[in-house]
């Protein structure tokens, strides 16, 4: 499955690109979605931090927060994650 996620901007989609996933040990980050107010989506990741993440427009943080759900649940892993400008394509399976 795959999921194309509109960014505020191309700062925000590198932002939220690596704070997914991480190529090299094909390694999922994000732990929890603790927050959403608005077009602000605010993570969890493996560290315990959190990071706020500014999508385009609320449409994407739901669409994002659904995607994602199966991922938090252990249920599917992000096989990769692709930006294109100020969007990131994330992939599932």
């Amino acid at each position: 499955m795959k999921v194309i996620i509109s960014c505020d901007d191309k700062y925000e989609a590198q932002k939220l690109s690596s704070l997914i996933f991480v190529k090299e040990g094909n390694e999922t980050f994000i732990t929890g979605i603790l927050n959403i107010v608005e077009n602000e989506l605010v993570i969890s990741v493996k560290d315990k931090s959190a990071h706020s993440i500014l999508l385009e427009n609320s449409q994407n943080v739901e669409k994002f927060a659904d995607f994602v759900q199966s991922i938090l649940d252990k249920d599917h892993k992000i096989l990769s994650t692709k930006i294109i400008d100020k969007q990131v394509e994330i992939v599932k399976g």
